[in-house]
C-alpha cells in the first residue's frame, strides 16, 4: 500500500507511524512545507484518558512522549482576589516542537519518508509524483485541501467572538491555572500551563468588543504584549511574556477561533486512471476549543480511529476501511465538540458570571462543558466538593429562614431548600408537568390522586400537575384536566390536601390554552391528531394549522376572544388558589395559545399584539398580569417559555432572555426554560440537560430565578446544575414517569441518608441503602479481585 500524507503535524506523523508499524511493507509519505525543527506553538495538554490511548496505540512513542511532559493533578481558579483550587484532574503538557519532534523520530525509525520545505499547492501533480493508494489531507486549520473541494466536505465555519493570543513565560505554574481580570473595558482571562521545566503557555483571551475598547487592535505586538503583563502582573511574579511569533506584526497576533465541522471526511480524486480517495484529518476536518484540550488530542485520535479501522477490516476494500472511520470517528468528534462548545461559550460570557461568589463561579467554570460533572469532581477531590456543598447550604439554608441541619455529610446541592416569594420548598427537585390526559370533563378523579401524591411521596420537593385548561375549548383533548367550572376546584383540593397531609412536598398547577393545538385525540391515540369527532373552535394569534393539511384550522383571534380568554385565566387562577395549591405557572410555551403571539413562527399579527418581540408579548404579559392581580402577593407565579424555536427565524437564546426580562419586569418569579414544540419543522439538537443552557442564560443574564428541565435524568445532573448555579430548580419528567421516589431512590444512590422518607416505608429505606453499600464497596478499587 502507498500512502501519501500532506501535512506533517501530529495528525500526519502519527497515522504515518502507526500504519508503517502495522503495515511495515507499505509506502508512506509525509510532506510537510515547514523545517524539522521551526519554532511555532507553545504546549499542548493531554488528559491522563488521552494518554491512556497513546499507549495502547504505540507503547514505543508514549513512552518517549512521557518522559518529555510535565504532569499536574490541580485546576487554580483565581477570581476576584480568591483562589480556588481542585485537585485530581490528571493533565500533563509538552512542547508542540518536543511533540513533533519525537513522533518525526519514530516515523524516521520506522522506515517513513519525511520530506519537509515543500509547501503543497498542486495536489494533483504530487500525487502523479507518488502515485499513492490513499491520500491524508492533514494540513491544518486553514486546510487548502478542505477550501478547494468545499463542495464535497461542506465545512460549516462558525467564527467565535472571543480574541485570544498564545504567549509564553518563564513562570512555572503548578496547576493548570485560570485567572480572571476585571478591568474599565471588561473581563480578560489567561489560561496557563506548564509543559517543561522552565516554560509554561499562556493563553490571554477577550470578547472582541472588550479587545477592542482596550484598543488592542491599534496596539504594536510589543506594547499588547506590555498590556497583558501589566494586566496579570500578580501571576507571573516579574517574568515576561513571550511571543514566538515575530513574523506578526500588531493585532495579527490576536486571532479568533474558527469551530469547524466537516460534513464529509472523504472526497476521491481521479488521478491519471486512478480513483484516489483524500480523507481529512485533523484540524483539516474539526477542531475544539482550547479550553478543554487541544486540536492536538483529536488529531492524535483520528489517527488511532483510522489505523484501527485498518486493523480491524484486514482484508476489506479500502472504501469499507474509510467508511467506517468516517462514521465512527465522526460520532466521537461530534461529542467532543458539543462539550468544547459549551467550554467556549462559557469563555466567552465571562460577564455573564461574574456575580457569582467566588466558590460557585470556580465550579461553573470547572463544570462548563458538562462532561465533568458532580460525582466525578467529587471522585476526583472528595475535600473540594465536600467543602463546597457546605458552603452551598449554608448559603441555602439561610436564604430560607432555617437552620442548618446536623447531617452525617453536608446536604447535596439538590437536596438544600429554596424559597420565592414566602413558599419554602424542601429541595430542588420538581416533578415537571406532563400531561396524563386522564380526566373527565376537566374533572380530576382517582388517577390524579394516585399519580401525583404518589410522587410527592417519592421526596420531591415540588409536583407540579399537568396544563390544566382554563376553559372547555382551551383543552388539548377531551380527557384534560380543568379549571373553568366551580366543580373542579374540590377534586383538585382533594388532590392538593393529600400532598400537604402525607409529605413534605408543594404542589403548583400550571394553567394554559391549547390554542391551534387542541381538539386531538389522546396521546396513544395518535399525538397531535385532530379529532374525528367532538372537536371544537381553535383560536390561535395568527390562522394556522399546527399540522399541515391535518389539523383543523385555528382561526386568528379577536378582540373579544382575546378578552374572554385574559377572563378565563383570571377565573380560573381564583380557583386555583381556592383549590390550595401553592404554586401557579402560566403556560407560554410549545405553540399552545399564549405561545402562538411570542413566536414570529405564528404571530402574523399587524395589530398591538403582532411585529416586534415586544409587541408579540404584549397580549401573554397582560394575561399574566391580570394573573398576578388576583394570585396571592405571598405564592410564586411562574411563566413556562419556549426558549428556543429550533426552526430559522423562531425564538432564538438571545430572544429568551428579553422575554424573560419582560415577564420578570411584570412580577414572574419564575422562568420555566423549555424549547421547541411550536412547529413540525424543528430540529432540536437533543442530549443530556440540552435544555439547561437556557435555564443558565437566563437565570444569569435577566438575572431571574429558573427551572432547568429537560433531559435531566440522574442526581449527578441535578447537582451540577445547581450547584454551578445554572438553574434554582430542575424539573424531572420521564425519569419521574418510571419511577415515582426518584428523589429518595437518587439521593440513597449518593449515600445522602438525612433525608425524610413517608414513615411507611422507612423499613425499604434502611434496606435500600444496605443494599447500595454493598454494591459501593463490591464497586471499590480493594474489593476486587485481580
Amino acid at each position: 500500500m502507498n500512502i501519501l500524507c500532506i501535512g506533517g503535524g501530529p495528525a500526519g506523523l502519527y497515522f504515518a507511524l502507526l500504519m508503517k508499524k502495522q503495515r511495515p511493507d507499505a509506502t508512506i509519505t509525509v510532506v510537510e512545507r515547514n523545517q524539522p525543527y521551526d519554532t511555532f506553538g507553545w504546549g499542548v495538554v493531554f488528559s491522563d484518558q488521552t494518554l491512556g490511548n497513546l499507549e495502547q496505540a504505540d507503547a514505543k512513542t508514549a513512552a518517549q512522549i512521557l518522559a518529555a511532559f510535565n504532569h499536574w493533578d490541580d485546576i487554580a481558579v483565581h477570581f476576584k482576589g480568591q483562589l480556588v483550587s481542585s485537585g485530581g484532574h490528571g493533565f500533563c503538557g509538552i512542547g508542540r516542537q518536543r511533540l513533533l519532534n519525537i513522533l518525526q523520530h519514530r516515523c524516521e525509525e520506522l522506515g517513513v519518508q519525511l520530506v519537509f520545505n515543500q509547501d503543497v499547492e498542486d495536489e494533483q501533480a504530487l500525487a502523479l509524483q507518488y502515485q499513492p493508494d490513499l491520500i491524508i489531507a492533514a494540513d491544518g486549520l486553514n486546510s487548502r485541501l478542505r477550501s478547494k473541494y468545499a463542495d464535497v466536505f461542506r465545512p460549516d465555519i462558525d467564527t467565535r467572538r472571543c480574541r485570544f493570543v498564545w504567549l509564553g513565560t518563564k513562570q512555572r505554574f503548578p496547576a493548570f491555572t485560570f485567572a480572571f481580570e476585571e478591568t474599565e473595558f471588561g473581563w480578560f482571562q489567561a489560561h496557563a500551563y506548564q509543559y517543561d521545566g522552565e516554560t509554561s503557555t499562556f493563553i490571554v483571551e477577550t470578547p472582541e468588543e472588550v479587545w477592542l475598547r482596550a484598543g488592542l487592535d491599534q496596539m504594536s505586538q510589543e506594547q499588547a504584549i506590555q498590556f497583558c503583563e501589566k494586566l496579570f502582573a500578580r501571576y507571573l511574579d516579574g517574568h515576561a511574556l513571550m511571543s514566538n511569533a515575530r513574523h506578526l506584526r500588531g493585532s495579527a497576533n490576536w486571532i479568533k477561533f474558527p469551530r469547524i465541522l466537516c460534513q464529509r471526511w472523504v472526497h476521491h480524486l481521479q488521478i491519471a486512471q486512478k480513483r484516489v480517495p483524500l480523507v481529512l484529518m485533523g484540524d483539516a476536518a474539526h477542531t475544539a476549543h482550547f479550553s478543554i484540550g487541544s486540536g492536538t488530542k483529536l488529531a492524535l485520535e483520528d489517527a488511532i480511529e483510522l489505523a484501527q479501522s485498518f486493523a480491524a477490516q484486514d482484508n476489506a476494500d479500502l472504501e469499507s476501511v474509510l467508511t467506517q472511520y468516517e462514521s465512527k470517528r465522526s460520532v466521537e468528534v461530534l461529542k467532543i465538540q458539543s462539550a468544547a462548545r459549551n467550554s467556549m461559550e462559557w469563555f466567552e460570557s465571562v460577564s455573564r458570571y461574574s456575580q457569582l461568589q467566588v466558590p460557585q463561579f470556580a465550579y461553573s467554570m470547572l463544570t462548563r462543558s458538562q462532561r465533568l460533572s458532580h460525582e466525578n469532581l467529587r471522585l476526583r477531590d472528595p475535600a473540594y466538593i465536600a467543602g463546597l456543598e457546605q458552603d452551598l447550604a449554608q448559603q441555602a439554608f439561610a436564604a430560607a429562614g432555617l437552620p442548618l441541619p446536623q447531617t452525617e455529610r453536608p446536604v447535596p446541592p439538590m437536596l438544600t431548600p429554596f424559597r420565592l416569594r414566602e413558599l419554602v420548598l424542601p429541595n430542588r427537585i420538581v416533578v415537571s408537568p406532563m400531561a396524563q390526559y386522564s380526566a373527565q370533563d376537566g374533572v380530576v378523579g382517582d388517577y390524579h390522586l394516585v399519580h401525583l401524591g404518589s410522587r410527592a411521596m417519592g421526596g420531591a420537593g415540588l409536583v407540579m400537575a399537568e396544563m390544566t385548561c382554563v376553559s372547555a375549548d382551551a383543552r388539548i383533548t377531551p380527557a384534560c384536566p380543568g379549571l373553568y367550572e366551580d366543580a373542579h376546584i374540590a377534586a383538585w383540593q382533594r388532590v392538593v390536601d393529600f400532598v400537604h397531609t402525607r409529605s413534605s412536598a408543594k404542589i403548583g398547577v400550571q394553567l394554559g390554552h391549547a390554542g391551534a393545538k387542541g381538539a386531538t385525540r389522546v396521546a396513544w391515540e395518535g399525538i397531535d391528531q385532530p379529532l374525528t369527532e367532538g372537536g371544537w373552535p381553535l383560536i390561535s394569534a395568527s390562522e394556522q394549522q399546527y399540522l399541515p393539511g391535518v389539523s383543523a384550522l385555528a382561526t386568528a383571534a379577536t378582540a373579544a376572544q382575546l378578552q374572554q380568554v385574559l377572563n378565563d385565566f383570571v377565573s380560573a387562577t381564583r380557583r386555583a388558589d381556592a383549590a390550595g395549591f401553592d404554586w401557579l405557572e402560566l403556560h407560554c410555551a410549545h405553540g399552545y395559545f399564549l405561545s402562538s403571539f411570542i413566536s414570529p413562527l405564528t404571530n402574523q399579527r399587524s395589530d398591538q399584539y403582532g411585529d416586534s418581540l415586544e409587541n408579540r408579548c404584549r397580549y401573554p404579559l397582560e394575561v399574566f398580569a391580570a394573573m398576578r392581580a388576583v394570585w396571592p402577593e405571598a405564592k410564586p407565579l411562574s411563566v413556562r417559555i419556549s426558549a428556543h424555536d429550533w426552526v430559522q427565524g423562531g425564538i432564538t437564546p438571545d430572544d429568551a432572555v428579553q422575554i424573560a426580562r419582560l415577564f420578570k419586569a411584570a412580577g414572574a418569579d419564575l422562568i420555566d426554560c423549555s424549547s421547541g414544540q411550536v412547529s413540525k419543522a424543528e430540529k432540536p439538537v437533543f442530549g443530556r440537560m440540552y435544555q439547561t443552557p437556557f435555564a443558565d442564560r437566563i437565570r444569569n443574564e435577566a438575572g431571574i430565578a429558573t427551572m432547568a428541565v429537560g433531559a435531566i435524568t440522574e442526581a449527578d445532573h441535578a447537582n451540577s446544575i445547581i450547584a454551578a448555579g445554572r438553574a434554582d430548580l430542575c424539573a424531572i419528567g420521564r425519569p419521574h414517569l418510571t419511577d415515582p421516589a426518584w428523589t429518595l431512590h437518587e439521593a440513597a444512590k449518593m449515600g445522602f441518608r438525612d433525608i425524610t422518607w413517608p414513615r411507611q416505608y422507612l423499613a425499604g429505606k434502611a434496606q435500600l441503602e444496605r443494599n447500595l453499600q454493598r454494591e459501593r464497596a463490591a464497586e471499590a478499587p480493594e474489593a476486587r479481585i485481580v
